[in-house]
């Protein structure tokens, strides 16, 4: 490699690891803005909550076939239209007049973030060779990190000065700075091999995940028995088992399903989405704890997360060099020891506040995060073929994204075990301090039971880590790089 390509790879780094931050930024501070966005439009709380919702649902829909447009248009072209995409919906969210506008303008927000992200991945794993790639993924992971720690924070402040549109429209000069440099720096990068889009798979796959959320997610006020709910379930299974059947039977399908048979690649797939579900939704679980149990304001409550994020910056890039240096698969068993022991010391959070009960487990969550996060994507991507790294991506942003939205369900089922919905939602959004001591106490509770359910979750994805330090056998691409 020359030195002007050497210096390319690592602006081209720059440029994803930027759009990786605002795509976060925006899906994190929203969050702090909900409130005076529910009081602005004059919509319910429910609606505010599909804001995020919205956001999740699309950005899963079309994270896989997303993969697959990359390695038939082109990575460049999809990553760049998915950031116009995503720019231009967020000027709209900012200025959205009333709360349909928004949830539609969320929708294709999040479509933007999918073309967006999932191409992110395969540019860097083809930009860095193998040696290298581990070090790239935990730089570009910080990225994530950068977007936790800013959204909460910056989103408190702007919402209290400038109001809540201005949480979308922080997002858009740095969207336009990505635009600007993937123009520059993602010349040349782009590969093609030829193919088919999978709309039969892209429709089915969308519905069902559709149907199985909003099962989830109304089952509580619904009953879990209604005709409603088993309809929507029913639903699920039919989709997704044609789902399953179509990308079995097509030339080129949406989901790679022989993708699987590399064994490091399948044994990936099972831990990112258990370590999603058990992940993810530790946020949501505690502003539930700090603005419903113990009165915390939002941007207190806000800073009490930073924690859970700020020493990934020093973490994420130690922990793709551990990758890159002793291999993916004792980072991965280690970090995801560290997070499961932190969710089960969260799960031990009283009525009596101590701010150190909530900072110390979430230091050494962030920490684990850090060294396993990198560690697990590059053990993912470096198993799979690089001639069809964009629908291994594809599919292994699939697998995060479902498991951070069962993780955010599975924390609203929490909180509504032992809350009514609507009250549930309120404590949620910092709107309701009227919980009696009888209340307050199930609320802790059954938190303290999220992060035990979380944490059963992350031990499962431990188990289903081991087998990845078995030995990998490189792929031809690979070993002739490393070479």
């Amino acid at each position: 490699m020359t030195q002007t390509d050497s210096n390319k790879k690592w602006w081209i780094l720059a440029v994803v690891t930027l759009v990786a931050f605002v795509t976060n930024l925006d899906g994190t501070i929203v969050v702090v803005g909900l409130p005076r966005m529910v009081a602005g439009l004059h919509i319910t709380v429910t609606t505010g909550l599909w804001t995020m919702t919205a956001y999740i649902i699309t950005s899963t829909i079309f994270v896989l076939p997303a993969g697959r447009w990359s390695d038939m248009i082109g990575r460049r072209n999809i990553f760049l239209t998915g950031l116009l995409i995503f720019t231009i919906a967020t000027f709209f969210c900012g200025i959205a007049p009333n709360g349909a506008l928004l949830l539609l303008f969320r929708f294709i927000q999040g479509s933007g973030a999918a073309l967006a992200l999932a191409t992110a991945t395969p540019i860097i794993v083809h930009a860095f060779p193998p040696q290298q790639l581990g070090r790239a993924l935990g730089i570009n992971s910080t990225s994530w990190v950068m977007g936790s720690i800013v959204g909460p924070v910056v989103g408190g402040l702007l919402v209290g000065t400038l109001g809540w549109r201005w949480i979308f429209f922080v997002a858009i000069p740095f969207a336009i700075a990505g635009v600007i440099g993937a123009l520059v720096v993602l010349k040349g990068t782009d590969s093609r091999s030829p193919g088919r889009t999978d709309w039969i798979g892209m429709t089915t796959f969308g519905l069902g995940l559709v149907s199985l959320l909003l099962a989830m997610s109304m089952g509580q006020g619904w009953g879990w028995t209604s005709a409603r709910i088993l309809a929507l379930f029913a639903f699920t299974i039919v989709m997704l088992t044609v789902f399953v059947a179509v990308e079995k039977r097509i030339a080129d399908p949406m989901f790679n399903l022989s993708l699987l048979s590399h064994h490091h690649y399948r044994s990936g797939l099972g831990v990112t989405i258990l370590y999603s579900i058990g992940l993810f939704a530790v946020t949501f679980l505690l502003t539930i704890y700090l603005q419903g149990a113990v009165h915390l304001s939002p941007i207190m409550a806000g800073l009490m997360l930073v924690p859970l994020s700020a020493p990934q910056l020093i973490m994420g890039p130690v922990g793709g060099h551990l990758a890159d240096k002793f291999g993916p698969a004792r980072p991965v068993v280690f970090g995801v020891f560290c997070l499961a022991i932190g969710a089960f010391w969260l799960g031990h959070l009283s009525s009596h506040f101590s701010p150190w009960a909530v900072i110390l487990p979430l230091l050494l969550i962030s920490c684990g995060n850090g060294i396993a996060w990198p560690s697990l994507t590059k053990a993912v991507m470096s198993s799979a073929p690089r001639e069809a790294a964009g629908s291994a991506s594809g599919m292994f942003f699939t697998f995060r994204n479902v498991g951070m939205a069962l993780s955010f369900t599975l924390a609203l089922l929490v909180a509504e075990v032992s809350l009514p919905p609507a009250v549930a939602a309120q404590v949620y959004l910092g709107t309701s301090n009227l919980l009696n001591p009888a209340m307050k106490g199930a609320l802790i509770h059954s938190t303290n039971v999220g992060f035990w359910v979380f944490c059963g979750f992350l031990v499962l994805a431990l188990l289903a880590a081991l087998p990845l330090l078995r030995a990998h056998k490189p792929n031809t691409a690979e070993a002739a790089n490393a070479s």
